[in-house]
């Protein structure tokens, strides 16, 4: 049914399908806009649900990925003067049996892009299009020669090319809130290892710190920003060290000691759930498909499911179009139902009171969250079934 599938996209999500894919004996080459993988200046957390995605697509990978990062333990919750609201203990190992893992973003593409064989990744291939009909898929890129497959998969993210091509709904929504990040070599006294720590205040901003392990450290800071098109004088870092002045430590001594370069500043943007992620022969996939603002961290971990199924569909079905259909009824109903929460709790958490909500949100969340939580992290990979 399959002989040849192009993967758009050399993120974590495209790379994680194109493992799945291999280990069914698929011929799936990944196709990135990038000259070359290189450090991004972003960390993440890989949760239960993820890691036992991972471990299903590549067997063994999770221990790898433990010994690269940090299980976290302890989460800490501070106002910007420096006055404790809330600890929480992490406990996902002990329900779960697996942790809460925060990694370097670009160490975890290393890894993943080390599973696969060089020649199936090909650089600096930016998709600008595709035509399709009922024998494959034409492929179209940037000076580049065009690629025939026989199915199409979109893993490049918010701003996917292939999106727009099948569905053309322009840009993302701004979500009214301005982001910087960054990743360093960093110790410091209030920053204990394999913790979480975050620091609000009322007037709509959030600074958060993360162990990465290996002596990293990531730093993400968001405030409230009326327009994603107003441009200030000043670099980046002057512009986050200005909104962040008059903070506790440790915000002051981190920004100080990360360059300039380093600093990744990006409007945060979603798009609402879209009722099909498929036409012929193409389909989507992660951010592609159900993009989310950073709350729950569950972008990479959702993108690892869809990679797990994808594969096991394409595998077992009788039929791309049958895979496809059962991929997204697998797929939609759970991936919205996280992406609307995390719209809506990331929202809740920039109004004035945020202090008082973010601090229930601890306290409850053994509580009201829990049936969440359990259906959240105790997802299972399974072999699709066809009769």
């Amino acid at each position: 049914m399959l002989k040849k599938v192009a993967i758009i996209g050399g993120g974590l999500g495209g790379l994680a399908v194109a493992i799945a894919l291999h280990k069914q004996g698929i011929n799936a080459q990944v196709y990135e806009k990038a000259r070359f993988l290189h450090s991004v200046g972003a960390g993440l957390s890989i949760v239960p649900n993820g890691l036992n995605s991972l471990e299903a697509i590549a067997p063994g990978i999770t221990e790898s990925l433990k010994g690269a990062g940090s299980q976290t333990q302890m989460l800490t919750l501070k106002k910007s003067t420096g006055e404790m609201i809330a600890q929480k203990a992490v406990t996902l190992m002990e329900k779960y049996g697996q942790p809460m893992l925060l990694i370097r973003w670009s160490r975890l593409q290393e890894i993943l892009a080390s599973a696969l064989p060089p020649e199936t990744i090909h650089l600096d291939r930016r998709c600008i299009g595709f035509e399709q009909n009922d024998k494959g898929v034409e492929v179209y890129f940037d000076g580049r020669d065009k690629v025939q497959a026989d199915l199409l998969i979109g893993a490049d993210g918010l701003n996917s090319a292939v999106r727009q091509t099948m569905i053309g709904d322009g840009e993302p929504c701004y979500a009214g809130r301005m982001s910087w990040r960054a990743v360093l070599k960093y110790s410091h006294e209030m920053l204990p290892a394999n913790e979480v720590m975050s620091m609000t205040a009322p007037d709509g901003k959030i600074f958060g710190f993360f162990d990465l392990g290996s002596g990293y450290m990531f730093w993400a800071a968001t405030s409230l920003w009326p327009d994603e098109s107003i441009i200030h004088t000043g670099d980046a870092k002057s512009r986050v060290q200005e909104k962040f002045l008059n903070w506790a430590q440790p915000v002051q001594a981190i920004l100080k000691a990360t360059n300039a370069e380093d600093i990744v500043e990006r409007p945060i943007c979603d798009r609402p759930p879209l009722q099909n992620w498929s036409q012929g022969r193409v389909t989507l996939l992660g951010d592609a498909a159900h993009p989310m603002v950073p709350l729950l961290g569950q972008g990479a971990n959702t993108a690892f499911e869809d990679a797990w199924e994808l594969s096991q569909h394409l595998c077992h079905a009788p039929s791309i179009t049958d895979a496809l259909v059962s991929y997204e009824n697998s797929r939609k109903p759970r991936t919205q139902i996280i992406q609307i929460r995390n719209a809506v709790q990331a929202n809740r958490s920039y109004k004035a009171d945020s202090e008082t909500y973010l601090r229930g949100m601890l306290e409850k969340a053994q509580v009201s969250d829990r049936e969440f939580e359990e259906w959240l992290y105790n997802y299972k990979p399974s072999v699709a079934a066809y009769t």
